[in-house]
């Protein structure tokens, strides 16, 4: 495969081992980086061991018989409650026809979305808790696990938009999401990349031909709006900082976002050759081993069900993100 060439070794055969620690990894592999159709018998028995081993049998292994994680009712649930299982499930790969994972689904549908559409971290679903990281991350997870068609995904992927491009109707909070183009209230009101990231990611995962005008208008600006700034020094506007999260590659992100994520969302969006990307790409290029692979730098071991991976060792979902990005951005480069 000629975009390989960027990586310093092949490690596709290493992601391409079977590995009951992460099952996931096999299936993404052939499906995004070889491009396997559904129906590959291949394809399908990876998938099929998703939910045998690994990660996600011991998130569902911890779900109350009723659906939900950790406690009843709404609210973030950092890091072992409802919202958070939903998200992890969606980036692992779980099988959107599980009866637990549709169970889950349906739990967090009932009990996290409030008046406005969006998805509110209150344990008592309030619009003014309703953030970009959060709506983004649910609505990517809601989607990926079948959701799609649901009337309340559909309202909070309206919201979704309508909060990024300001058009009516649309309120907005303080201690939430402040106005038009990611301003948050946990950023001083300023615009949020994380949340811009997250958001991206929510309407890029409709397939296009399920796009409204609106959601293309929300995905216009918001790529303008990221590609405002360095990426390689994630410049973004901060409430003190700029995050050290920008550049530590890690893997389940949660409301965080850095480089690589944001790199991919763009390459999506059909950025992958703009010269504003070309810096971060070499950032990124530059952090691979001799083996072509990419470390663990950041995690929530230890504070979710189930660990994934070690820190600092050379990481399969690290390397998968990477390659990924790589494909995109060689397809247009060369």
């Amino acid at each position: 495969m000629s975009w390989m060439h960027a990586a310093h070794a092949d490690a596709l055969a290493w992601l391409l081992e079977p590995d009951p620690a992460n099952p996931a990894i096999r299936w993404f592999a052939l499906r995004d980086l070889l491009g396997r159709p559904a129906d590959d018998p291949e394809v399908q028995a990876a998938q099929a061991a998703i939910m045998a081993s690994g990660p996600v049998p011991a998130i569902l292994a911890a779900q109350q018989p009723e659906g939900y994680w950790q406690k009843p009712g709404g609210g973030y649930g950092k890091y072992r409650g409802t919202a958070w299982q939903i998200i992890l499930l969606g980036d692992l790969g779980a099988d959107p026809g599980d009866a637990r994972v549709q169970r889950g689904c349906a739990y967090l549908l009932a009990h996290s979305q409030a008046s406005n559409g969006g998805f509110s971290y209150n344990q008592r679903p309030a619009p003014s808790g309703v953030v970009h990281c959060l709506n983004g991350n649910l609505l990517t997870a809601l989607i990926r696990l079948g959701w799609l068609d649901d009337p309340r995904v559909q309202q909070a992927l309206d919201w979704q938009a309508h909060a990024i491009t300001g058009e009516a109707p649309i309120a907005y909070y303080a201690s939430g999401t402040s106005g038009p183009d990611f301003a948050c209230g946990d950023n001083r009101q300023q615009p949020c990349a994380w949340g811009a990231t997250k958001a991206l990611k929510a309407l890029l995962a409709v397939p296009p031909h399920r796009r409204t005008p609106l959601v293309e208008r929300a995905l216009a600006q918001g790529a303008q709006f990221l590609l405002r700034y360095d990426l390689a020094q994630a410049n973004y506007p901060a409430s003190e900082r700029v995050s050290a999260a920008w550049f530590t590659l890690g893997f389940s992100l949660s409301y965080w976002s850095d480089v690589l994520e944001t790199l991919a969302v763009l390459a999506a969006l059909g950025y992958g050759g703009d010269p504003r990307l070309a810096a971060a790409y070499r950032w990124l290029l530059g952090k691979q081993d001799r083996q072509g692979r990419w470390r663990l730098e950041n995690t929530l071991n230890g504070k979710v069900w189930a660990d994934i991976e070690r820190k600092g060792q050379p990481s399969k979902w690290v390397t998968l993100r990477a390659l990924r990005v790589i494909q995109a951005v060689e397809a247009v480069v060369r």
